[in-house]
Formats: structure tokens, sequence, C-alpha cells
């Protein structure tokens, strides 16, 4: 279960819009269910955002190929035949979209009945995924703190459609962090969901302690950044100790400011 620590870090952020907490289950959670009409996988974490509700949704309340991406139902042959991506015009050819069905991130097929939503900052489970909208600077804290203690990269893996796969499906399965630019994704863009320019960062269950610890022992604002009179002094120290580290393989540090 997020601690409270954790869920206070969250609404620190200050975040454009709140973060939310995603639970993949096989029973259904005893909260209420989606009770809106069908819509695209995408469309269900802006509606946690905007509603502010905690709910589940079934194979019936998803209304793209979003079920496909859980492992709800296999993959339907014709847009899998490629032709929808063709027809969209994000592809050349069928064949072309075709080899995006080849290579997409799926969930164990029908070990995946439902998905629980809730604002982050209320959630009382151990979220399978938190879901981050942001601009910056909220965008860059999150993105550091994915990797200030581990050190991993920064990887972003998309397509042109079907972005769900990638920031569902692809976190849980590679334990990754992955994120995205609003405006480049294809239902996300024709659905209005977002403005463009924003960072879509999905952060899996395996990361987030790292991620939590990170957040509470790390700097938001970095040193270099800092225009106060004692962080520069500090950052003067620092790098001064850079030429008397060099100078012991002598060598230069030729780093600046």
């Amino acid at each position: 279960m997020m601690r409270e620590k954790d869920r206070e870090l969250i609404k620190k952020l200050d975040l454009p819009y709140p973060a939310v907490a995603i639970k993949l289950r096989f029973e259904p959670p005893g909260v209420p269910r989606y009770d809106g009409p069908p819509i695209a996988l995408c469309q269900f974490v802006k509606y946690t955002q905007d509603t502010g509700k905690h709910f589940y949704i079934g194979i019936e309340d998803e209304a793209c190929v979003g079920k496909m991406v859980l492992g709800m139902e296999g993959k339907p042959p014709v847009t899998a035949s490629g032709q929808a991506g063709y027809d969209f015009g994000c592809y050349k050819a069928p064949v072309a979209a075709q080899q995006l069905y080849q290579r997409l991130p799926i969930l164990e097929p029908h070990t995946v009945n439902y998905v629980e939503y809730c604002p982050a900052a209320e959630c009382n489970f151990d979220p399978d995924l938190l879901y981050f909208v942001a601009d910056f600077p909220q965008a860059d804290i999150i993105m550091r703190a994915t990797s200030y203690i581990s050190g991993d990269l920064w990887e972003s893996v998309s397509s042109p459609i079907i972005s769900c796969a990638w920031m569902i499906a692809h976190p849980i399965i590679s334990g990754k962090v992955n994120h995205i630019t609003t405006g480049f994704y294809h239902g996300l863009k024709r659905r209005k969901a977002y403005p463009q320019g924003l960072r879509m960062i999905s952060v899996p269950f395996r990361k987030l302690p790292e991620f939590f610890q990170a957040l509470e022992e790390m700097d938001w604002e970095l040193i270099a950044f800092r225009d106060d009179e004692d962080s520069k002094a500090e950052l003067k120290r620092r790098m001064d100790h850079w030429q008397e580290l060099a100078e012991i393989t002598g060598t230069r540090c030729d780093l600046k400011a």
C-alpha cells in the first residue's frame, strides 16, 4: 500500500494533471464500476484526472484496441492486418503497420479482467503503475527520480498508434519506465485528450520503491540552477575539488559551471 509520505510527495509535485494509480486485476475490486459510455483505454487516465473518481473497468467498457493490449481478447484480424494503420495514413502500406502487431507488448492473455484507476494522491493499494502527465519542471523531477539511485538510462519506446501498449503493457512486462510526448500519438491526438508537448510518464511497480526514495532524498532543483550565493559558493567548492582530483592523475577537468 502506498504510504502517506508517498502520497504527500506526489501532491508536492503540483502537477497540472493529477497522477493516476493503476492496478491490473483478475477479480473485480471492491470499488464502483465505471458507469459511462465505452471509451478507449488511453482515455481512462484523463477521465480519472477530470473526475477524481476511484473506479474499475472491464472488457465491455473499452471501445478501442486496449482490450487486446490488456490480453482480454486476441488481435482483431482487420486491424492486425495493418489496414487501419494504413487507412489512417500512419504507414505507407498495410504490411508496414502489420509489423507493429508483430512487436506489440501484450499482457498475458486472460490474466487481466479488470483495471482499477484511482487518483494517486488518494491511492490505498499497491499500484502496478503510476501514470504522470506533466510539463516542466515537474517532468524533469519525475524522470530524474527514476534514475537517481539506479542510474538507469531514460528510454522512450512507442509507435504512432496504440500508445496504450507502450504506456501500460510495456512497463509492466519490461519493468522499465516509459515516457512519451503528447501530440505524437494518433488516438490521443484524435480524441484531444491533452495539449501537445506534455510528458506522459509511466512508472511500473518494480521501480516505485526506488522512485519514492529518490523523490524524498534528491534535490528537486539542482545546485547548478540555483541563483543564491550560498549555492554558487558550494558549487565552486565542488568544482575546485575536481581539479584537485584531476591532478592526482596528471590530467585536467575542463567542465565549466
